[in-house]
This record gives C-alpha cells, structure tokens and sequence, in this order.
C-alpha cells in the first residue's frame, strides 16, 4: 500500500524499520480511514495478508505507531482501546458513540474551541482534548 508522505517522515524520524507485520497492521489502518478499531479487530484483517500475525505484535505495533502520531488512540468501551488513522494535522475531532448499537461517529468541527480560548485567557495551558457523547443514534431511535 502506498504510504502517505506525513506516514513516511514519521517512521523515518523514529528509525521506524516497518517489517511485513508491522506493514500489515499499518496496511489495515490506511485502508479503513475513519473506522475505529480495536486490536484484535486489527488482527483479524491483517491476518488476511500475513496469517501467522501474533495479538503482542499488533499491540506493540498500534501503541508505537500512536506514540508516533500516525494513530489516535481513543477509550470508547470501557477498558478497551480504539485505533484511528491520524488525519495529519492536530485539528481535534469529536465522536457520538450510540449507547444501542455502539456505531462511533465522528464529528469533525472543534466544538471546544471558545471553551479553550476561555480558559486560556483565564491563565490555563490547554495541550489536548478529547469529547465523546453518549446518545442514541437516529437509526436505533426509530426501532
């Protein structure tokens, strides 16, 4: 799969040498932007590509690689991780998670942002955010 240039720098500045099963995890990402997965949902995709891909790599592999700002790592249930593709550019982006169904959606306005322009005024240093809202989603409400 063809990587994009923001990916390349990156693994090139952390000497980040991408083996077949490390290429596979990336490979999964790039190929479902947007989509949130776990690690073991990971796994099963990347398994199509390289069959004999352990549960240690795939962990070890998404941690570095959203040490690296090419993933986000978000908690959505409880205990349990989700990977996204970074977008690129530090623009944060929102989800509503359906308490029926689970489906995530993103929501990409930064709705924070006069909440931050607030506290900083007021002396806070914001360096990151996350908003998740928990609601029903318009599918689950007319069932």
């Amino acid at each position: 799969m063809v990587r994009s240039r923001m990916i390349n720098q990156r693994l090139e500045e952390q000497n980040y040498r991408l083996t077949t099963q490390r290429g596979a995890v990336l490979d999964v990402m790039q190929a479902n932007p947007g989509k949130h997965f776990t690690a073991e949902e990971v796994l099963l995709e990347a398994r199509k590509k390289v069959p004999n891909l352990g549960m240690a790599t795939v962990y070890r592999t998404l941690e570095r690689l959203a040490g690296m700002n090419i993933l986000y790592k978000s908690m959505f249930d409880e205990g349990k991780y989700r990977y996204e593709l970074a977008d690129g550019n530090s623009h944060h982006h929102h989800h509503i998670i359906c308490l029926s169904c689970g489906q995530i959606v993103e929501v990409d306005e930064d709705l924070l942002h006069p909440l931050e322009d607030y506290l900083e005024k007021k002396g806070y240093q914001i360096v990151d955010h996350e908003l998740k809202l928990f609601a029903y989603c318009p599918d689950c409400l007319q069932r």
